[in-house]
């Protein structure tokens, strides 16, 4: 893959980048661009050109039975059989056209989804050498390399850029990667450091193991620039890898021929294609464009590497060889057997031929591609579920192992609350209060370009700890009161802040303030233990629930120092609105626990045992926050972050992924469907294991990257068989542990929407991607979803075991009844003088047989199939096929006894017209009954027929009553039957018919085409 832009500008300083483009900080002028785009072409994104029809047409002569059918049909033309030849070739045309058509609808469907790439970008070009420079939308096609793109919150990056300047820039770059944290972007120093462009802080560096950065996926509640590093484990990365802050999370070495792409995302000089701006600004110059950048170049170069057979291609070539075996050997022996005993020559060839067509499903292409195509419209015509590939859409039914990620399918891209606790340990509201405290003043002072998704977490969940009145019965301290409480305690006022108003509502954009009513005083609350380290010891009031203050009110804001490059913590300065409150500023303090706590007057054992402590928080799967506050006297002159010293801890907030809604459901509904759900995700083990155990799902011992490394094909194999949830898992390791699933028989689907997703969306037996996901990720799928849901994608696995039902369906009826022909005609050919059907009636019949078939893909299977993932197995095929096929031969077998009986008084011309007549009448109708009792309807039990059964299998026996006696029978050499053959005949097709109920109770409902979760076939 070609991941690094293959032109200049990559390499070296940003001076030498600008001198090899032949470019500079005033842009390009016009000329230029003109020479540059005729050079090098739009930038567009090079998806795969969608096939011509002519190529459609043929790709759908590539089937194994369409392959069977056409050589019958050469052979039938070459012994002057154009009967025959001309059905085949109407039957091959049809089926193309079917397959065809439904794929061109398919694909464009899927081309409707192209959203991801940007239509217009900011630009600044320059008229001629001597002009100042001016800035204009321009069409993202017509960028090239050299131009100066600016870029501002909610831009997609239209190319890949090199940064000239940024100013708190960070990107959000889930579409190259799969994370929903963005990742801050900056210009290095020449000295290697960070670059301070307009007051801009200096940048982070790596972070340290086992953390990850958290946010919502762009626009609001996206985190600001340089946000917390949350702690989610005590571990640290292995020293000989670089880590970038988009991959914090990530542990476990990577291979030395590893792929590019996370080397050039390690870069934070480098904005690449695809990318969105969550804040800040920033200007660059294009270093690549079109098929030259990193997202194009997932897509492979030259022919596309082959992919193993997928179940239907398994399936369907298992059938169609255990058939060409059949074929293979019957029309030999039709030819032997008819020359040995009865002396005929090559004038048995066309009987041969006809014998071999009748063994063969002549429909099955056009029933195949129904069933498949009726699925899809209908998951189409609701909106929710595109199929790309119509023999995808069977592969979905037999999935039994769906690999997912965390992020976006199980949990939602936020945050929530999930509990507060004091520095002791203990559940702790206060702690919560002051968090919400700081989240407010740093929003409202601090002028963030975008809310931080955790601060309007923690206010969400104070909002709605104050409204169900989890803050207790006591009180708010403020002014006068707050004061008088502190003498009953006997401490100053500086020496205990005490608890809050609740803050106000947050609205995007804004704050809006809250009216209460007066604040009662402290002492009448409760109090908790005393806690040493805690600065309201001596105050122990909680929030009245019945007092909706609003802190704009009770307290004031001062100042606010706010998250920024290389700056985990947050600070908001607030004050009380009472006369002695005034004279006290405190300082709230909140951000990455190991930041706080080095702040924080403790000794080194108190440190240690807090770290221990929110180290544990992190291990249950939370992402911490811990609160400090401090107090010093008010002053005039701006707060620093040297003023951060001497704190208070009061405790953590411990954050979750917000559950997804219908994820809990979507997962009960998969396990009911004999779905089992593997989670493939890079967070840590807790946070992905905490998120399973909520959902219901069992996470079991969690599989870390590192471990996958370590094991070989087979070792890997079994442990991904038995294990439900995989952490700190890279882009190869998802291949790999897909792989290694189907290695074990697994019929794996697999869920992915980045380019980090390619490999293991191609290593699926069914590659699944979103409609937000990146467009090559939509490219390789084989199923797209309106949205991350599982609900649709269950609903879409129901459809397509239903397809594959009807297929399963079709090729019971058919492979029996056909099989049964085909030994009463050996038989018959064997003992009769002439032969027992022409091969013009065997032809007709064939077509009565198949067109009635064709309702079967229009019939609903019962629940039963359902349940299981479903496949074409050719051994229970076989198996059925045989049984049923023998019951078929005794029957046609006894009808040749009743013909004999009922037109011996008959010439011998008009004789085997008679037999002939007879034959057909009794074939169509006994196919009719094997539909009506051999089909897997959900009606089937219950002895009700759906519309289009009935009306097929009616038009069949009318057909093969009236045929014989119509203008068209003597035609085809069938002449009227004696009264007595029809009484005689219903007795035959009654004793048939217990056969048949008795045959399949012995065979059990379960259709063959169930598998209970292996590969077979």
């Amino acid at each position: 893959m070609g991941w690094a832009p293959d032109g200049a500008g990559a390499a070296g300083t940003t001076l030498e980048a600008l001198r090899a483009l032949g470019s500079g900080p005033r842009g390009l002028v016009e000329q230029q661009a003109e020479e540059r785009l005729a050079a090098h072409g739009e930038n567009v994104f090079p998806g795969r050109r969608p096939a011509s029809w002519p190529r459609r047409l043929a790709r759908g002569l590539r089937d194994p039975f369409t392959a069977v059918l056409l050589g019958l049909g050469l052979v039938s033309a070459a012994v002057a059989s154009w009967g025959t030849a001309c059905v085949i070739a109407v039957l091959v045309t049809v089926s193309s056209v079917l397959r065809a058509t439904g794929e061109h609808r398919a694909d464009r469907a899927a081309a409707t989804l192209r959203d991801l790439i940007a239509t217009t970008a900011t630009v600044r070009r320059r008229a001629t050498e001597t002009s100042p420079p001016g800035t204009r939308e321009l069409p993202v096609d017509q960028l090239v390399p050299g131009d100066v793109v600016l870029l501002a919150p909610g831009d997609v990056v239209p190319a890949d850029l090199r940064l000239l300047r940024a100013t708190g820039l960070t990107l959000h770059e889930a579409a190259l990667t799969g994370e929903s944290a963005p990742v801050g972007k900056r210009v290095p120093s020449a000295g290697g450091g960070a670059s301070t462009h307009e007051g801009s802080p200096a940048a982070p560096g790596p972070a340290p193991g086992g953390t990850r950065r958290t946010g919502a996926r762009g626009g609001p509640g996206s985190p600001s620039p340089g946000r917390p590093v949350l702690v989610t484990a005590p571990q640290r990365p292995p020293a000989d890898r670089e880590r970038s802050p988009g991959e914090a999370h990530r542990t476990g070495p990577r291979p030395a021929d590893a792929p590019a792409p996370l080397d050039l995302l390690s870069r934070p000089d480098l904005c690449l294609q695809g990318s969105s701006v969550v804040s800040g600004s920033g200007v660059g110059v294009v270093i690549a464009t079109g098929a030259d950048t990193v997202l194009s170049g997932a897509l492979p170069r030259g022919p596309e590497r082959t992919r193993a057979p997928r179940p239907f291609d398994r399936s369907v070539n298992g059938i169609a060889w255990t058939l060409v075996r059949f074929m293979l050997l019957t029309a030999p022996v039709v030819l032997i057997a008819g020359a040995l005993l009865r002396g005929r020559g090559l004038e048995t060839l066309p009987f041969a031929v006809a014998v071999a067509v009748g063994l063969t499903p002549e429909m099955l292409p056009v029933v195949v591609t129904t069933a498949l195509a009726r699925g899809a419209a209908l998951l189409a015509r609701g909106g929710e579920v595109v199929v790309r590939r119509l023999p995808a859409l069977h592969d979905l039914g037999a999935v039994d192992v769906l690999c997912v990620d965390k992020t976006g399918t199980l949990t939602q891209d936020r945050p929530v609350v999930a509990r507060s606790v004091g520095a002791d340990g203990r559940d702790d509201p206060a702690v919560l209060r002051w968090a919400a405290v700081n989240a407010l003043w740093t929003l409202h002072l601090a002028e963030l370009p975008a809310p931080d998704a955790l601060d309007e977490a923690i206010l969400d969940a104070d909002e709605e700890a104050a409204a169900s009145g989890a803050y207790g019965p006591g009180a708010y301290e403020t002014g006068t009161d707050r004061t008088e409480a502190y003498e009953r305690e006997g401490a100053h006022p500086a020496a205990a802040p005490g608890l809050p108003a609740p803050p106000a509502d947050r609205i995007a954009g804004g704050i809006t303030d809250r009216t209460g009513d007066d604040i009662a005083p402290a002492g009448d609350a409760p109090a908790p233990a005393d806690r040493p380290d805690t600065p309201a010891r001596h105050l122990r009031a909680v929030p009245s629930p019945t007092t909706p203050a609003s802190p704009s009110e009770d307290l004031e804001g001062v100042a606010a120092l706010p998250y920024g490059p290389g700056r985990r913590i947050a600070t908001a300065v607030v004050r009380g609105s009472g006369p002695v409150d005034g004279r006290v500023h405190t300082l709230v303090v909140k951000g990455a626990p190991e930041d706080v706590l080095e702040r924080c007057a403790l000794d080194d054992g108190e440190r240690a045992r807090l770290a221990r402590h929110a180290d544990e928080l992190a291990a249950d799967g939370l992402r911490v926050l811990a609160v400090a506050v401090a107090e010093r006297p008010a002053r005039a002159r701006p707060y620093t972050p040297a003023d951060e010293r001497g704190l208070t801890l009061l405790g953590f907030v411990g954050l979750r992924d917000a559950l997804a809604p219908t994820a809990a459901e979507a997962l009960a509904a998969l396990s009911r469907r004999g779905v089992t759900v593997k989670v493939l995700t890079g967070d840590h083990p807790g946070t992905a294991a905490r998120a399973c155990r909520e959902l219901g799902l069992e996470p079991g011992e969690v599989v870390t990257g590192d471990r996958v490394d370590a094991l070989t094909g087979p070792e890997l194999a079994v442990l991904a068989d038995r294990s439900t949830v995989f952490a700190r898992c890279a882009p190869e390791h998802k291949a790999r542990i897909v792989g290694a699933l189907r290695e074990a028989g697994r019929t794996t689907g697999f869920l992915g929407d980045g380019v980090n997703d390619l490999a293991a969306l191609r290593s699926a037996d069914v590659g699944i991607c979103p409609r937000e996901g990146v467009d090559v990720a939509r490219e390789a799928a084989d199923v797209v979803l309106a949205s991350k849901d599982l609900t649709s994608l269950e609903r879409a696995i129901v459809t397509g075991r239903r397809s594959t039902g009807n297929i399963a369906a079709y090729l019971r009826i058919t492979l029996s009844s056909n099989l049964g022909n085909v030994i009463a005609m050996l038989v018959a050919g064997l003992m009769l003088p002439f032969l027992p059907m022409l091969p013009a009636q065997v032809l007709v019949q064939n077509l009565c047989f198949d067109a009635a078939q064709l309702a079967l893909a229009f019939d609903r299977p019962g629940p039963d199939a359902h349940r299981r993932p479903a496949v074409l197995r050719p051994r229970d095929l076989l198996r059925f096929m045989t049984g049923f096929g023998l019951l078929n031969a005794v029957a046609d077998l006894a009808t040749f006894g009743v013909l004999a009986l009922a037109v011996r008084s008959l010439g011998e011309e008009e004789g085997q017209a008679a037999f002939h007549a007879g034959w057909f009448t009794e074939n169509l109708l006994t196919q009719a009954l094997v539909m009506l009792l051999l089909r897997s309807g959900r009606h089937a039990a219950e002895g009700r027929v759906p519309g289009p059964i009935r009306a097929a299998t009616s038009a069949l026996a009318v057909v093969g009553l009236l045929l014989p006696l119509s203008p068209v029978g003597p035609a085809l050499g069938m002449s009227a039957l004696p009264p007595l053959y029809y009484g005689l005949m219903a007795v035959v097709l009654a004793l048939y018919g217990l056969g048949l109920a008795a045959t399949r109770k012995r065979f059990g409902a379960r259709p063959p085409a169930s598998d209970p979760g292996r590969r077979t076939g």
